[in-house]
């Protein structure tokens, strides 16, 4: 039988377990089937609005009365490059032209940081969601202090020792320790400065550095993987990839065929998607962005270009230039239900407990 940490029991969880928030690809239903069947359903609001993120987080508050974690991105705000930007958009114009399409005049920046953002702190401040989670860095220290004093339970995402080490001095409550396998973006305070460790050599350097708890992500599919990731030190897994084929996703028909396709085999981290590493199934913008040999736009302009020109293809039934995000265990995701595979993953996890060679 596994023990549950003292945060995971607070929150009334039975699983050692957390569904990624994978902005864009989770929903309320994903995130509420998750919580409703004892582990931590996420849903990710960095690619919304202020009223937007408000519907997303209430419409899953509506489904599930269990704890869920809300998941900000905290990244720094890049200044505009017009330079860099067009000599970008000039790249990708044959791309476009494939399609009959033209690339946008210029390049805006989609997606607002939670670092700074007064409203949407005030939000959920108003919100109290039990859970909120941090990626890309982490936001201001009055932020923090208010939602621990809101009663939230707070995770940041971290990809070396010494990012965690920002996290325990924050005071936030426990730290995801993102290794390079997992799917979607890297969570590295400054991208250039990642050090790409795996996840079960960061799980236990930080297990045996930190005081606080810790959560493995990246490459972790089945009960097996969240067994050695927790007899390394971890008290809990997050998974994203795994929930990518369930039903209550909102992975398109394409997503899905690529994810259960030899193409799962082959994923690669890139920057030339959205303007910040992250992996996922090896597409022809991932070819572009090694082709390239110059230095990208910033995050999120480059995503901007990104969508639009998927925009192009997918209107003519291609999907080659989707963000596909994907961990290097993609070939080993199922489909079923996500409570069904809830209580599987449960299930194996018991059984590897009981193994021979286990503890």
């Amino acid at each position: 039988m596994t023990t549950l940490a003292p945060w995971m029991t607070r929150l009334g969880l039975q699983h050692p377990l957390i569904q990624a928030p994978m902005a864009g690809t989770s929903t309320p239903q994903l995130a509420a089937a998750v919580s409703n069947a004892g582990a931590l359903g996420s849903v990710g609001i960095g690619a919304y609005g202020l009223e937007q993120a408000r519907q997303h987080i209430a419409q899953t508050q509506a489904l599930t009365a269990r704890a869920v974690n809300v998941n900000l991105f905290c990244h720094q705000q890049a200044a505009a490059d017009p330079v860099r930007e067009a000599e970008w958009l000039t790249y990708l114009a044959p791309e476009f032209a494939r399609f009959s399409a033209q690339p946008p005049a210029g390049l805006r920046r989609i997606y607002e940081s939670a670092l700074g953002n007064a409203a949407l702190q005030a939000m959920l401040l108003q919100l109290r969601p039990a859970v909120v989670s941090f990626h890309f860095g982490l936001p201001e220290q009055s932020f923090i202090d208010a939602l621990r004093d809101a009663g939230s339970v707070t995770l940041a995402c971290a990809t070396s020792l010494a990012e965690a080490r920002q996290i325990e001095q924050a005071g936030v409550d426990v730290i995801v320790a993102q290794g390079m396998e997992a799917g979607g973006h890297r969570g590295a305070f400054v991208p250039e400065q990642d050090l790409l460790l795996g996840t079960m050599a960061l799980v236990r350097l930080l297990a045996r550095e930190c005081r606080l708890p810790v959560v493995a992500a990246g490459g972790i599919m089945d009960g097996n993987g969240i067994a050695a990731a927790m007899q390394l030190g971890a008290c809990a897994v997050q998974m994203g990839t795994a929930f990518i084929l369930c039903p209550e996703s909102a992975a398109s028909p394409a997503y899905r065929a690529e994810l259960q396709s030899e193409k799962a085999l082959h994923t690669g981290i890139t920057p030339a998607i959205s303007g910040r590493p992250a992996r996922g199934m090896f597409n022809r913008l991932h070819q572009l962005g090694l082709d390239y040999g110059q230095p990208l736009p910033a995050y999120p302009m480059v995503y901007d270009a990104g969508k639009a020109l998927h925009q192009a293809a997918s209107a003519q039934g291609s999907s080659d230039y989707a963000a596909h995000w994907a961990g290097q265990g993609a070939a080993l995701a199922r489909a079923m239900p996500a409570a069904e595979l809830v209580k599987t993953l449960a299930q194996e996890l018991e059984q590897a407990w009981k193994q021979p060679d286990r503890a």
